[in-house]
């Protein structure tokens, strides 16, 4: 049997889509690329914007079109489950905590007769060169934006020894570095430890793996946080969910946190780490978001110099208190200022790569697959600071999938691969 899986938005969703591609792997099929025309079509959904959710409709009427089963996970499909079967009479939409559904509804579909047990592989991570290992879910705050909480439900946490062991067998099976999932992993709790307590549980229970932080939130950004993430083996990346540098608008946002304290945390990360690569997340408009606010809020991403911005126009999401809100801003200006925030990212960018151009200092990378031409004798690759680059390795020498290399960089690229450097 073959199967494809397409996923839509954050990491977690992305572990979660390696743990079934484990489980499918573990029945011996084989994970194929959409135009294989496969058996099985798997979308694993987001419902943070209403374009995201159309644009996992569209996808799913198109694979209902080749595949004979499309099974339909993540947030979106949690909340609209409904609607979604409805596109088609092969789309099913299933819950990625139980097995036996999803197993049961391709069986019943194609049937095809399953082994009587069900996987129960929560550590594999089979579709990408780094691991992805899911630590939190769900989520306790109420921002006046966010339906992800509605399909998440509340916070939980994996016990810290488990997500240890899991790790562990990341480390032993190879791989150079770990990604921390979660829906809010600030608020990653098990008895007295905390996020900065697991932390340090994983650097002293495992010896070489990496581990790299998907996003925080700024007031996570402790002084013990800090003083945890100086590790070497803790990747000079940081993700900040800032949404927006009005006080105004983060109040009504529900935000608990000023744009001042995103300043603070920013400075802390900056001592913490060399130079690291710092982006964060802004939503443009809003409703009742003044020209004023979007001001401070860019000259805020202007200060703190991010390395790059994730810029989102406001998406009312049904269920949320936002949705409701009045003075909506006119979409034509929402454009204009995500278009203004993007162009500040990619000039963010640009000065980020240059600085560390100027430097040619060392800096670690982890091979990456790819789907693009290199020249000869190159690798892709992401650098510890989050850059993807071409690696040009000695004459004659290899480097594996997942495998660590140290380099240089030395200038653009100027091959067709998404890359902002060649490495030497």
């Amino acid at each position: 049997m073959t199967v494809s899986i397409h996923t839509l938005g954050c990491k977690l969703n992305q572990t979660e889509s390696e743990t079934l591609a484990a489980a499918f792997r573990e029945y011996g099929c084989e994970i194929v690329p959409p135009d294989r025309n496969p058996d099985v079509f798997v979308v694993n959904t987001c419902t943070v914007t209403s374009m995201a959710e159309q644009k996992a409709r569209g996808i799913i009427r198109s694979a209902a079109k080749n595949a004979a089963c499309v099974l339909v996970c993540g947030c979106y499909a949690r909340l609209d489950s409904e609607k979604i079967e409805q596109l088609s009479d092969n789309v099913f939409v299933v819950d990625l905590k139980n097995w036996s559904t999803i197993f049961s509804k391709i069986a019943k579909r194609l049937h095809f007769q399953f082994p009587l047990s069900f996987p129960n592989s929560q550590i594999s991570s089979s579709l990408h060169s780094r691991a992805f290992l899911k630590i939190q879910d769900g989520c306790d705050k109420r921002c006046a934006y966010c339906r992800v909480r509605l399909a998440r439900g509340k916070s939980v946490s994996v016990r810290a020894e488990e997500a240890l062991d899991r790790l562990r067998v990341f480390e032993n099976a190879g791989y150079a570095e770990a990604v921390l999932t979660g829906v809010n992993l600030n608020l990653y709790r098990d008895g007295d430890r905390d996020l900065a307590g697991l932390l340090e549980l994983f650097i002293r229970g495992t010896e070489r793996i990496r581990l790299r932080l998907s996003s925080l939130e700024p007031e996570a950004v402790t002084q013990e946080m800090a003083d945890v993430l100086t590790h070497r083996r803790i990747r000079p990346h940081f993700h900040l969910s800032v949404q927006s540098g009005s006080d105004s608008v983060l109040r009504r946002m529900r935000r608990p946190y000023t744009a001042a304290l995103v300043e603070e945390k920013a400075a802390l990360l900056r001592k913490v780490k060399d130079d690291p690569f710092l982006a964060c997340d802004v939503i443009a408009g809003f409703p009742g978001e003044t020209q004023a606010d979007f001001e401070h809020t860019y000259r805020l991403c202007t200060r703190v110099d991010f390395a790059w911005i994730h810029a989102f126009s406001f998406s009312p999401r049904p269920g949320t208190e936002a949705f409701d809100l009045p003075d909506r801003v006119n979409d034509k200006e929402i454009v204009l200022r995500v278009s203004l925030l993007t162009d500040l990212a990619r000039k963010g960018k640009r000065a980020y790569i240059n600085r560390r151009l100027e430097r040619s200092d060392e800096i670690e990378a982890v091979v990456e697959r790819h789907r693009y031409p290199l020249p000869k004798n190159c690798v892709a690759a992401v650098s510890e600071n989050y850059l993807k680059l071409i690696v040009q390795l000695p004459h004659g020498e290899t480097r594996a999938s997942g495998s660590l290399l140290s380099t240089r960089l030395i200038g653009p690229s100027t091959t067709p691969f998404d890359a902002e450097a060649i490495l030497l």
